[in-house]
């Protein structure tokens, strides 16, 4: 089975970062020199994901000499990022972290990132990748590396199979038809889907789908535009479900919204392939009962997605072991050994070519009774819409999400927040002396 990588996912490409040059002290950065340390080594990982350890112990039972040791965190918007940067800064970072490629320019801003661009087999790993995730942990920069894909996160729709047929309902597959469906599933006593405030990334996703832009570069400088037509109409969409109380405002990835699902109160969940895990982790008791179709479109018979999370590998600024860091992110990120523990424990979807080999990713699921769903979001990773995040995601998605929490209370509207947002964004980007439209 072969997927074609989202390489236009999150597209910074070959633009290179704007800003950069005055956080890492200097022009564009050139491969730093990566030599060996000498005797046992011992690397320090911040990760947040599910059953990490399990993965890290293949490595340690066969590398004496390198030994890892793994920290799990909440995902890096809920804490782990600001964790990050406030260790930068103590100059107590461990070794190796997670990085979604949303976030990678902020931490490359920064100067948080060590280039592992010399480092033994990193440039060799290129081929491993498509063009587009390698861009993405490249920036543009001709011989400097600063991240290791690790996963990829096409969109779909997850559903209550069994819900759906006792309801009379079919599978959604626009916009308009699952605005209706929500008012016939309201009826029922149920939620179609849970909006939730912290999410920003997950509605970029939808902005994505819909061919909306939030950044640009050109002329060197930035252009942030939040409030495109087509994330207004995004926006609008939800805020009229959300007014009309149609889906449910749970905070996400908490225990009351994991119930929400394993108690059939929410039916279905728009999200990345790694949602698999959630839902599976999240609603045990369902086992069998959901399955996975393409996301809504906003045109009937039109065939595109969203992309929401994706992971990198990084090794952070200030390790004493950048090789040996290097040496084993490839191995996790590149290793058939690795790539099927990594699906097995966290169904993961492999970022690395060689992860269309895995079994695991054509054979049926159980959770979703049988449905070899990785198929369906390997379609889902051929179609989306490119999408290009912008040096300060992490302070958007806090504005951002500031708006909806006030849109869900009822006090604004999440077309406010997006507006405020942007104003933020720019004013964040001057205040870090980033050129900036606007």
């Amino acid at each position: 089975m072969k997927h074609i990588r989202f390489a236009a996912v999150v597209a910074l490409a070959s633009v290179a970062l704007v800003g950069c040059s005055t956080a890492s002290g200097g022009g564009p950065s050139q491969a730093a020199a990566c030599a060996p340390s000498k005797g046992k080594v011992t690397l320090n990982m911040t990760t947040w994901v599910p059953g990490m350890d399990k993965v890290v112990a293949l490595w340690n039972a066969k590398n004496p000499n390198i030994q890892v040791k793994v920290q799990t965190g909440p995902n890096g918007n809920s804490g782990t990022y600001q964790n990050f940067f406030n260790e930068l800064k103590a100059g107590n970072a461990p070794d190796i972290g997670q990085i979604e490629y949303d976030t990678l320019p902020a931490f490359r801003v920064q100067g948080g990132l060590q280039d592992i661009g010399a480092c033994a087999g990193v440039q060799a790993a290129k081929s491993e990748f498509s063009t587009g995730l390698w861009n993405q942990v490249t920036f543009g920069e001709k011989s400097a590396v600063y991240a290791i894909p690790q996963d990829s996160g096409p969109m779909a729709l997850y559903y209550r199979k069994d819900l759906f047929q006792k309801a009379g309902l079919s599978v959604p597959t626009t916009w308009d038809e699952y605005a209706a469906d929500a008012v016939k599933i309201k009826a029922l006593g149920g939620s179609i889907t849970n909006f939730p405030k912290g999410d920003v990334n997950w509605f970029a996703g939808l902005v994505s789908q819909a061919g909306g832009q939030w950044f640009s570069t050109s002329g060197g400088k930035w252009t942030v535009n939040l409030t495109s037509p087509e994330s207004t109409k995004v926006a609008a969409y939800w805020q009229d479900l959300i007014s009309k109380k149609l889906v449910s405002t749970i905070p996400g990835f908490t225990d009351q919204w994991n119930n929400a699902y394993d108690k059939g109160q929410d039916w279905t969940w728009v999200s990345a392939v790694w949602g698999a895990n959630s839902i599976s982790s999240g609603a045990p008791t369902t086992s069998g009962k959901w399955a996975v179709a393409p996301m809504p479109q906003w045109t009937a018979g039109a065939n595109v997605s969203g992309a929401w999370g994706g992971s990198s590998s990084v090794v952070f600024k200030g390790s004493k072991h950048p090789a040996e860091a290097a040496k084993f992110i490839l191995w996790l990120n590149t290793s058939s050994e690795a790539l099927t523990k990594l699906n097995e424990v966290a169904q993961l979807y492999p970022a690395s070519t060689a992860g269309d080999q895995l079994p695991a990713l054509s054979q049926p699921v159980p959770f979703y009774d049988n449905q070899p769903i990785y198929v369906t979001f390997g379609d889902a990773g051929k179609v989306i819409s490119p999408f290009t995040w912008g040096p300060t995601m992490t302070q958007t998605y806090s504005d951002v999400s500031d708006g909806f929490g006030a849109a869900l209370s009822g006090s604004g509207t999440l077309q406010d927040a997006l507006a405020a947002g942007q104003a933020k964004t720019i004013a964040a980007l001057k205040a870090q002396s980033i050129p900036v439209n606007g």
